[in-house]
């Protein structure tokens, strides 16, 4: 019976990677997403279980030049894909509405397609925001919503690499690279110490900014809905998109609240004087 149900599994995977693009085959991480769950399920399991543990009995980890390396390191290869998503396609011809994946070979189709998979590689790196949480036994900031992001991002975007690496499904990854540049630059001005800290006075916009590139992404894919004539050649990622952008829409709203209007996130002396104002 276990060989019958996994010799239907092979066959089912056969019939459905047969459509994938053939250009990143051999790419890294490509051939199969088993790797890559392994990655994740690992980084989920140290982050949530077998980090804190460690860190349980010990100082925290002193991570100051290593993470204004790390974040800097993240803003410049933000803006490197800004430029190539623009270059390969979002600037250079895609119209904002109905865009479909070009699979050919041209250096256009090419460039976009790579500029996917290290979209997709970024995601991978992006991880180490919550390992450093973990080493400097900042527990607290390691949250659903936190690890939740980290985990599906990359998950998802294998298979966007994988069978429609172009195309208005790409929209997305533009604008988290743009609002990468802006959140990266603040925790790297963060981590270089109080000094800076006058530089930081758009921290409160911080979320605002995750809200707008949420809602953005969502109208903009929302339109193949009410499109009559759209071929693109994978609708399912773009209902998978929609929903991402509505569920964190609704994740980040929720924080926002929580962090804004209740004040649970605020400084304790300024979160006190809060409270002492309406009564609590």
């Amino acid at each position: 019976m276990a060989f019958e149900w996994t010799s239907r599994a092979v066959l089912l995977y056969d019939e459905w990677i047969k459509d994938a693009d053939p250009r990143t085959e051999d790419w890294p991480l490509m051939s199969s997403p088993l790797l890559q769950t392994l990655i994740i399920g690992m980084y989920i399991y140290f982050v949530t279980s077998l980090g804190p543990r460690l860190m349980e009995n010990r100082k925290p980890f002193d991570l100051k030049q290593i993470m204004i390396a790390y974040n800097f390191s993240i803003v410049v290869f933000s803006v490197y894909m800004c430029y190539e998503f623009l270059m390969s396609g979002w600037a250079t011809g895609y119209s904002f509405r109905c865009d479909i994946v070009d699979y050919s070979s041209s250096p256009q189709g090419l460039r976009m397609a790579w500029t996917c998979w290290l979209y997709y590689f970024s995601k991978f790196i992006e991880m180490l925001d919550t390992i450093f949480f973990v080493l400097r036994k900042k527990n607290s900031q390691v949250t659903f919503l936190h690890v939740y992001h980290h985990s599906i991002m990359p998950f998802t975007w294998w298979f966007g690499v994988k069978f429609a690496p172009g195309g208005l499904g790409t929209f997305h990854a533009l604008v988290n690279c743009i609002v990468h540049v802006i959140m990266y630059t603040y925790y790297g001005l963060s981590a270089m110490g109080p000094a800076y800290q006058k530089y930081l006075w758009w921290k409160k916009y911080m979320t605002t900014i995750q809200l707008v590139q949420f809602v953005t992404v969502t109208v903009h894919i929302g339109q193949f809905f009410f499109m009559k004539d759209c071929p693109y050649q994978f609708p399912v990622f773009l209902y998978i998109i929609c929903l991402y952008g509505l569920v964190f829409l609704v994740l980040f709203l929720n924080f926002w609240y929580y962090a804004y209007t209740k004040g649970y996130r605020l400084p304790k002396a300024i979160n006190n004087n809060v409270r002492e104002k309406k009564g609590q």
